[in-house]
């Protein structure tokens, strides 16, 4: 799985921050890698240069195999937040999508059990 970080001119932190937002997206993510082929981190200061709240915008992309990607955002006080929650978010949607896949290769769901008793 890549992990492609991109920042705007007023989020700080430079390689540092990209170093930590790699490690923790494939830290979080590991349990994907197999349907994960990138993931991409948009990360935007809403305010520019002045302090406001939940200004900090965290985007994640995430690119799965034959499929659409998966698309979530967070804002929150703090870049690190606006990411922990964002991640949280993918993770989530991504259960949900790959669960339907899931259900339609296989699985027991309502719409395919035995209807036997009438």
């Amino acid at each position: 799985m890549q992990v492609q970080v991109n920042t705007d001119d007023h989020i700080h932190g430079g390689e540092s921050l990209a170093k930590w937002v790699n490690d923790e997206a494939i830290s979080r993510l590991s349990r994907f890698r197999d349907h994960i082929t990138r993931v991409e981190v948009f990360m935007t200061d809403l305010d520019g240069s002045k302090s406001g709240v939940k200004d900090k915008r965290c985007r994640l992309e995430a690119r799965v195999a034959n499929r659409q990607p998966v698309n979530v955002t967070a804002d929150a006080d703090k870049m690190a937040a606006a990411f922990v929650d964002a991640v949280d978010k993918l993770i989530r949607a991504l259960d949900t999508e790959l669960g339907r896949v899931k259900d339609r290769n296989g699985r027991d769901t309502i719409r395919n059990a035995d209807q036997s008793g009438d």
